[in-house]
């Protein structure tokens, strides 16, 4: 039988990005997501919040019995409790009581597949529980003021579950170790390959896997849900000029977010870390678009990265939704700043513009460097071709000199592997260990 479920917002009456009716409109969303039936919605003016119940008392009994007239099971408070209100809130509405913090984990144990996401997960999970062990076995004997065996079999029993939940921690915790160990060679035979890789980040529910499928023609789920997407996927795509990359997608962010969440998905969130490039994907028709942007940007920050830095840009997605004159005005802003593209995932348009930026920025990496070779070997050639963009070809005779872009690593492994079959290799290795300016210099002759 469906649990029936009713949604509270509590508004705190600060100030900022999102309205309060947007926030609880998530926070439907995100309750659905856990397939119970959402019986009601309401937003609830909170002046000070009080130590006890978060809500005041008169919110708190006029709910309880719009509860009990709609049997409700469970009610989500869109805000994190402390363990003392949860309780105090089902005790006072005769339900099961779960804050925004309990929902997210709740969706990612639904969701998670993978081992990896399993993991962390459950470190959440357990990090997130072991804070509100407090009276918990309120069914067993208490004394207070004592230690240990002390403490009566309520005191024990609580230091006996700390313990088995801290000793599954350290255990979660290594586990999770070696799968960075594991990421880190995998992305190490990736850069041996390698193609550049391409993450897509943003908001959940923004159209990341949409985007993904319709770029890598793959067949990742993707919903018109809250976090349909959480383990991380790789696959590969064709950029216009014919460089390959690897394109990856990740789990989706949210406000508030919870920090042991971050924490335990650090692993999957490297593979965002380590990417050549960035695609923060928006939902540019949302009425929150704006504060979900400030949302993603703060969580990129946490992780170390800046959107100043150049390596992120932006892909406005679900253009199809907006009208003819807002869809101008932003293709002309994109226009304008160049680091951009404006696209709708779902329909395919302006997906051709999101290769092509992609394109823009890896080739401007590039270096551009003439290399002479001998017609007879023909494994330099093909390995300029498959790894570089070549721009032009002068065949003479038994030799060929070729124009190409390539980037720095890509010209230095070249030198390494056919090295003896360039004819100007002496020129190309001063070059791969000079700046781009130079480069430019040597390529031109100056």
């Amino acid at each position: 039988m469906t649990e029936r479920a009713f949604v509270l917002h509590p508004d705190m009456l600060h100030p900022g990005l999102r309205a309060p009716a947007a926030r609880l409109a998530e926070a439907v969303g995100l309750t659905a997501a856990i397939e119970v039936e959402v019986m009601g919605s309401e937003v609830v003016p909170v002046k000070k919040a009080k130590p006890a119940t978060l809500m005041g008392g008169g919110a708190v009994e006029r709910l309880a019995e719009e509860f009990r007239l709609l049997e409700i099971d469970v009610v989500m408070v869109d805000a994190a409790l402390t363990p003392v209100q949860q309780r105090n809130l089902e005790r006072a509405w005769d339900c099961k009581v779960i804050d925004r913090t309990g929902l997210i984990l709740e969706i990612f144990g639904a969701r998670a597949r993978t081992k990896e996401g399993k993991l962390q997960v459950e470190l959440a999970a357990l990090t997130y529980q072991r804070s509100r062990l407090v009276r918990s076995w309120t069914h067993l004997e208490r004394q207070r003021g004592g230690f240990g065996f002390m403490g009566g079999p309520g005191e024990s029993q609580l230091e006996i579950d700390r313990r088995l939940i801290t000793e599954r921690i350290v255990r979660l915790k290594k586990e999770l170790d070696q799968v960075q160990r594991t990421r880190g060679l995998h992305r190490g035979a990736r850069q041996r390959v390698p193609y550049p890789v391409v993450a897509l980040v943003g908001y959940t529910n923004a159209g990341k896997s949409t985007l993904f499928n319709r770029l890598t023609e793959a067949k990742v789920l993707a919903r018109d849900q809250l976090f349909a997407t959480l383990d991380p996927t790789m696959r590969r795509a064709v950029l216009p000029s014919g460089q390959t990359i690897i394109l990856s997608d990740t789990v989706g962010f949210i406000s508030d977010l919870p920090t042991d969440l971050v924490a335990a998905f650090r692993a999957t969130l490297e593979e965002v870390i380590e990417a050549d490039l960035i695609l923060h994907v928006r939902d540019v028709a949302h009425t929150d678009s704006l504060a979900q942007q400030a949302d993603v940007q703060a969580v990129l920050a946490d992780l170390g990265i800046s959107e100043a830095a150049g390596h992120v840009l932006e892909v406005l997605n679900k253009a199809d939704l907006l009208d003819a004159a807002a869809r101008a005005h932003l293709a002309q802003r994109i226009a304008e700043q160049g680091n951009g593209a404006l696209c709708s995932a779902l329909t395919g348009a302006g997906c051709d513009d999101v290769l092509a930026l992609i394109d823009r920025h890896l080739a401007a990496r590039r270096r551009q460097v003439t290399v002479a070779l001998k017609l007879a070997e023909g494994a330099p050639l093909a390995w300029l071709y498959d790894h570089g963009e070549v721009l032009a070809r002068r065949d003479e005779g038994l030799a060929t000199e070729v124009d190409v872009r390539i980037a720095q690593q890509d010209l230095e492994r070249f030198l390494k592997k056919f090295g003896a079959s360039v004819e100007n290799a002496e020129d190309l290795a001063v070059l791969a260990s000079e700046s781009p300016a130079v480069a430019e210099n040597l390529v031109s002759g100056g």
